[in-house]
């Protein structure tokens, strides 16, 4: 099989993921309080930051692993299908963040997810309330794609995007996320290495089926618990 023609092959099941996943969540009836209130709960929570044109249901699968395993996971209903500015939704997840009184909580995004979380991240108002984030497949350098689209959600993921260099620029919170990658990504021919953070490469291909790699959920409980034993060896050290 010719290179061409795999990554022809990869890109056409990637879409097709993601196909079948928006139509899962059109006839899903869970909202956004189903996976809250696992009982017993442990900790982390969990706030979930969806990509672009996603609802929260397309991370609903993850959402499930994580509630099975006792993680309460919170979700930002008025994200819609996340089309607005990455500032505007971060005002969003802040609102809720403060809101809920949600604190010590770990973002789990996907794509534009992450650049949201990256921002949330370094806010006064709530990023003291984020341990960390693992972001899949978030284009923190953006990508050269969005030029060919002319729908200004997308074309804000442009690498010379003011709020994508700026976000850029914010280098102190790379410490506290793990950016989660594939060798594939269609939509970022550059990949999501991000310095200073914790990369990690998953072995299936393509930009949205990487939700669905077996090795994701087991990954995402590793750092909860990694996150959440960094905040207890904090408050003991009184760091």
């Amino acid at each position: 099989m010719s290179g061409g023609f795999r990554r022809a092959t990869w890109w056409a099941a990637d879409y097709a993921f993601a196909v079948r996943r928006q139509v899962a969540g059109v006839l899903a009836h869970t909202g956004p309080e189903t996976y809250a209130r696992p009982r017993p709960a442990r900790q982390p929570p969990v706030l979930l930051l969806p990509g672009v044109y996603e609802s929260w249901r397309f991370l609903e699968p993850l959402a499930r692993g994580l509630h099975g395993h006792g993680h309460p996971v919170h979700a930002v209903a008025p994200f819609g299908l996340n089309r607005g500015s990455i500032p505007d939704m971060a005002d969003l997840a802040a609102a809720f963040l403060t809101g809920a009184d949600l604190t010590d909580v770990v973002l789990v995004a996907h794509s534009k997810g992450g650049l949201i979380g990256k921002s949330l991240m370094g806010r006064e108002d709530a990023g003291h309330r984020v341990l960390g984030m693992v972001a899949v497949n978030t284009p923190f350098a953006g990508s050269p794609y969005a030029r060919w689209l002319p729908l200004r959600s997308v074309r804000a993921f442009l690498p010379t995007d003011e709020v994508i260099a700026a976000l850029d620029a914010q280098r102190a919170d790379n410490a506290r996320i793990v950016s989660v990658a594939t060798g594939f990504d269609p939509h970022i021919p550059t990949g999501s290495v991000l310095p200073g953070a914790r990369n990690v490469r998953l072995a299936t291909p393509g930009h949205f089926r990487s939700l669905a790699d077996p090795e994701l959920l087991p990954l995402l409980l590793r750092e909860l618990d990694r996150f959440a034993g960094e905040a207890r060896d904090a408050a003991r050290t009184g760091a």
